[in-house]
């Protein structure tokens, strides 16, 4: 999928774009050791999600999934937030903590269910099926989030669309394959936008059923984000936080993962003595799912956004507002969640 600047742009509010080939990084520098010191030096704080590079994922203060990092971004003190993850997620936290400065270290840090998406989209649905509740997963941009009635993460979806009332329908976006993993475990029959990740949906049913084959001893655990074909060959289906806590708890002494490859990085720290095998995509070149867009990220390019506070996340007020209330709906019903 082709992403552009001006597409960014158009999507998110930015103070700044900062380009490496505009800015020297003094040779030699330590940045690991330039990123702590500018971290103290501006009161910053850095959250990372799990499919950030290594060195990233090493450097955060604090390393989570969508919804551990909402709540991160909204209880935190320091004065700026430094947010390596992609721009729904940046935006998120401005949201959510509108007092802080929020900074992105690449502005074309985007993602295909955020931007196949649009606030536009959900008022003509809306007008489709005026009783309905709109229920939208966190992967979309602010426009969207505020034509919503709740958000949801992969983490809490299914506490969240049990807990909706029985006698108004839904419509849940943007996430097709998500959406139908609910359908099957609430019961509930949605009306679905027609979106996907193309990062988990590039995951290969037969590939991974020959993988399962030879490794017999092995248990798939799997992002509902992926194709239902290859949720129904998993052995545990879980958010991202959940995928962890699985692999570190269960018995089983071998996994095949089917989500981002940079959740091996924090798998391999918590079970050091646990076997992890990336699930193959259809691409015979490549054995494993990459975004591409979380790993425009890079310790350069953190540097750099601290450094000069760029490039820095706007946001309209009303817009803010009318983004966070289903964002603070969604925070409210999560409580029991970890």
């Amino acid at each position: 999928m082709k992403h552009t600047l001006d597409t960014a742009i158009s999507n998110m509010p930015v103070k700044g774009f900062l380009d490496l080939k505009e800015f020297q990084i003094p040779q030699g520098e330590d940045l690991v050791k330039a990123i702590l010191e500018l971290k103290k030096e501006k009161n910053a704080v850095i959250l990372a999600h799990y499919y950030q590079p290594a060195e990233i994922q090493d450097i955060a203060d604090y390393l989570g999934d969508s919804l551990q990092l909402a709540r991160a971004a909204k209880d935190t003190d320091a004065d700026m937030i430094a947010f390596c993850g992609v721009h729904f997620m940046a935006e998120a936290a401005k949201i959510l903590n509108p007092t802080k400065k929020v900074v992105l270290p690449d502005l074309l840090a985007g993602c295909s269910l955020a931007d196949g998406c649009s606030g536009e989209g959900l008022r003509k649905m809306r007008e489709k099926h005026p009783n309905a509740l709109i229920a939208t997963y966190i992967n979309c941009n602010a426009e969207t989030k505020a034509e919503s009635d709740i958000i949801v993460t992969s983490s809490n979806a299914e506490t969240i669309i049990n807990a909706l009332p029985e006698d108004r329908p839904i419509i849940f976006a943007p996430d097709k394959n998500l959406g139908r993993y609910l359908e099957k475990k609430t019961g509930r029959n949605m009306i679905l936008w027609n979106g996907s990740c193309i990062v988990h949906e590039a995951f290969s049913m037969e590939r991974i059923a020959k993988q399962l084959a030879e490794n017999p001893d092995a248990k798939l655990i799997a992002h509902p984000e992926s194709e239902t074909a290859v949720l129904d060959l998993a052995h545990f289906i879980g958010s991202t936080s959940a995928l962890l806590d699985f692999v570190q708890k269960d018995d089983c002494q071998k996994f095949i993962v089917a989500t981002e490859e940079g959740i091996l990085h924090e798998m391999k720290k918590r079970a050091p003595k646990k076997e992890l095998i990336p699930a193959l995509v259809y691409d015979e070149s490549c054995n494993c799912s990459e975004c591409f867009f979380m790993k425009r990220n890079t310790l350069e390019k953190l540097y750099l956004c601290m450094k000069y506070e760029l490039p820095e996340i706007t946001m309209d007020e009303e817009l803010r507002l009318k983004a966070l209330k289903p964002i603070e709906a969604m925070l409210e019903l999560s409580k029991t969640i970890k």
